[in-house]
């Protein structure tokens, strides 16, 4: 399962080698200072949209990979056993938003120091 964390001054998303695969793509490392927001989804797979490329999913169970919808580029990671997760939001970054299906998006959301969004 993916794991997002602090380290330094990045936010990483480490990726299983079997992820890694799925996505077609490594771990995903971005600036801390460009995030804007961190909230906790109860539905994670229901937020992930657009064209999937690269990348690997299957309608309502599985997205994982790179997404693009209307200029806007998303990078997901979400199973059908982690039904909740973190969609986190980016300011001038390789995404603009991450979604991240976890058993505990409170303490993901937490260790950024961002009160979880309404």
């Amino acid at each position: 399962m993916a794991e997002v964390q602090v380290e330094g001054t990045d936010i990483v998303v480490a990726l299983s080698a079997f992820e890694k695969v799925e996505a077609l793509h490594g771990e995903v490392r971005l600036a801390l200072a460009e995030l804007q927001g961190a909230e906790v989804l109860d539905d994670v797979i229901r937020a992930v949209h657009g064209l999937r490329a690269p990348g690997t999913g299957v309608p309502g169970l599985l997205a994982v990979g790179t997404y693009r919808d209307r200029g806007k580029k998303l990078f997901a990671v979400v199973h059908h056993n982690t039904p909740r997760g973190v969609r986190l939001r980016f300011q001038d970054s390789e995404f603009d938003e991450v979604i991240v299906g976890c058993r505990d998006p409170e303490a993901v959301v937490a260790q950024f120091g961002h009160p979880p969004e309404d």
